[in-house]
């Protein structure tokens, strides 16, 4: 595979699992959450100018929040989505792919504080599933977790889209039993 065609799927990665940054559910302090939010704006914002500036702001509001408790779930999660997010907007280097490391790091400590978070359980979820194996891609552990994501929440449209994408069966509806913690 490419550097090209690698960094083509990294950039699929980076736009798909972010959809799922959701302030609403987890626990942070309020610098984590408005970084969380600069993240979801920014997604939304078309000026690239605008859109990497609001990242920029993100980003480091979720790096002193982090810097300030290293338990603030919220703020690692901020992490991960202004850094991927960023991450789209500029051309592959040893620094963007360095970059995604850290995007990894950031989910897997947002898991480890927030284990049955069903939004961090998806965005892990569908990064396993979209990462090529070089970059740390594991699909059967990607849908293990998408799957957990719909045990705790069963409409939840991302994870069973996901599942859907990726030729995975999605069990319906009727079926599932909510476990909230």
């Amino acid at each position: 595979m490419t550097i090209r065609a690698t960094w083509a799927i990294a950039a699929v990665l980076l736009a798909g699992p972010l959809t799922s940054a959701r302030s609403d559910t987890l626990p942070g302090s309020p610098r984590g959450l408005e970084a969380l939010s600069l993240c979801n704006f920014a997604a939304a914002e078309h000026d690239t100018v605008t859109r990497a500036a609001l990242l920029e702001r993100g980003l480091a509001l979720a790096e002193q929040a982090i810097a300030s408790d290293d338990g603030d779930a919220a703020g690692h999660f901020a992490v991960f989505c202004n850094l991927g997010r960023r991450l789209q907007l500029h051309p592959i280097s040893f620094a963007s792919l360095m970059s995604i490391r850290r995007v990894r790091r950031e989910i897997d400590r947002t898991l480890a504080l927030t284990p049955n978070a069903p939004g961090v359980l998806t965005a892990k979820g569908i990064m396993l599933l979209e990462l090529p194996g070089l970059l740390g891609g594991d699909p059967p552990e990607g849908e293990r977790l998408l799957r957990r994501a719909l045990e705790i929440e069963p409409d939840l449209t991302e994870a069973r889209q996901a599942l859907a994408e990726h030729g995975r069966a999605v069990p319906p509806l009727s079926t599932q039993v909510s476990h909230s913690p």
